[in-house]
């Protein structure tokens, strides 16, 4: 299959409309040709029949209508055609000309002449019939006066006329055409230097084309096109900072379970291996929990538009969440609760990453409230938001380090040893993505944090039940 070429749509866009104004116009053409070859000839008819009426006088108490060549001479052309005429008395009576002539469908009245078409001896004529008032004693009345002409000369005249407008708008559609692919050729100079900037540019070089040199109708490409440019730089970015987090991140892990394993080794106490052993899986542990929470932060930096949404019920995804973390509650000796109302929490949004975020956000709520403190979730609507709550009794945060904790890997000196300081970027980053807001506020009443998480709602909400 050949390919599309936009010259040649556009080209046919031009001539083809064009083409079809052409083609009325011819028409209208014929038809004004007609119009005017029949004017000429009624007025050439009229004009001979006025030149026979004048003739028309009595001689000896008796009507006479000789013909003057002029009232024929006048129908000469190229084309000679048979000239009919037909002169009759008040009475009917034929004075002068051919007895078979067709009469006119009506009579005149009047001064006011009869046009019409007849057949005489099988030949289509052009007729006018005109009355000429006999002044004198005798045959008062007015004589007729017919006047024929078959239509060679008409048709011809019609063609000739015709024929020369077609042959203008023939060689008027031709320079259009040549005009236009001309006219588009130019035009599209500046799609084609675009697309060669494109080609040529080097893969590694992503910066934006100007903007304010090009054309207003190619505007909106090139400003798509940095926009490609711009998320494909979003996205390499985001796989640098990824690689370079994960390699920073887990070369201390590895170091020092390669310490723990050559400890290990090297001890022949069974309870010196077992506690290397026992370094070990925990080491093991908090890698795996480092690589999940690298893998979460790299899914959720890649913005709303790829991530794949459906309808989420948030309200069933944050129970579920807090049922996974409530041994964690138990061993800590925490009480851990849910608040919400019967009515589904519908988010538009990416079902694991929002378990996550609730993950997140319970999971540091847990770590930093001491032993037989409390650890409250719920949710709640305002407006058109779905509003998660997270609330603790434990030390809370200073004001000066709120925005600092959603920084990847910064961890407050007083954070213990727990923790990787990726969970406050993941929720903020998941929170993001799915277009919503999160803020950190002092519990009440104190000490102890709140955290609060609006997130667009799906769909109406709920109806009452009854």
């Amino acid at each position: 299959m050949a390919p599309r070429s936009l010259r040649r749509e556009l080209l046919a866009w031009l001539v083809v409309p064009l083409a079809a104004v052409v083609c009325f116009n011819v028409w209208t053409t014929y038809e004004n040709a007609s119009a005017t070859a029949g004017l000429i000839t009624d007025r050439t008819l009229l004009a001979s029949a006025r030149v026979i009426a004048e003739r028309i006088r009595q001689s000896d108490g008796a009507l006479e209508a000789p013909i003057p060549p002029s009232a024929l001479e006048m129908f000469a052309s190229d084309e000679p055609d048979r000239v009919i005429y037909h002169v009759t008395a008040p009475d009917g009576t034929l004075i002068a000309g051919y007895p078979d002539v067709m009469a006119p469908p009506q009579p005149p009245k009047g001064l006011e002449p009869v046009y019409f078409d007849a057949v005489f001896r099988d030949q289509p004529i052009r007729a006018v019939a005109i009355a000429q008032p006999i002044i004198g004693a005798g045959r008062p009345g007015s004589a007729l006066v017919a006047v024929g002409q078959t239509l060679r000369a008409h048709d011809k005249l019609v063609t000739g006329l015709w024929l020369k407008a077609l042959r203008d708008q023939v060689l008027l559609v031709a320079a259009a055409g040549l005009l236009a692919a001309f006219g588009l050729r130019r035009g599209l100079a500046p799609v084609m230097r675009l697309r060669e900037a494109v080609v040529e540019r080097d893969p590694t070089e992503l910066k934006p084309f100007a903007t304010d040199k090009v054309q207003a109708e190619l505007r909106p490409l090139v400003e798509a096109l940095n926009e490609a440019f711009d998320r494909v730089q979003r996205l390499i970015a985001t796989q640098r900072r990824f690689v370079a987090n994960a390699a920073h991140q887990l070369r201390t892990p590895l170091a020092l379970l390669k310490t723990q394993a050559n400890v290990g080794l090297r001890e022949a106490d069974p309870r010196a291996k077992d506690e290397a052993l026992a370094a070990v899986d925990a080491s093991v542990d908090q890698m795996a929990h480092l690589s999940n929470q690298l893998l979460f932060l790299a899914r959720a930096e890649q913005g709303s538009a790829s991530l794949r949404k459906a309808e989420v019920d948030f309200g069933a995804t944050t129970r579920e969440a807090l049922e996974g973390l409530a041994q964690m509650a138990l061993t800590r000796d925490i009480d851990l609760g849910f608040e919400a109302a019967a009515e589904p929490f519908r988010l538009w949004g990416h079902s694991t990453l929002l378990r996550e975020l609730v993950v997140n956000l319970v999971d540091n709520a847990l770590r930093y409230t001491p032993a037989g403190g409390m650890v409250t979730a719920s949710l709640r609507r305002a407006g058109g938001d779905v509003v998660l709550t997270i609330e603790d009794s434990g030390p809370g945060i200073p004001l000066a380090d709120r925005e600092r904790v959603f920084e990847r890997f910064y961890r407050r000196p007083d954070a213990g040893s727990e923790g990787t300081g990726l969970g406050l970027a993941i929720v903020r980053e998941i929170v993001s993505s799915h277009e919503g807001q999160v803020q950190l506020g002092d519990r009440t009443p104190p000490p102890g944090l709140l955290v609060e998480v609006r997130l667009p709602a799906h769909g109406p909400p709920a109806a009452p039940a009854a």
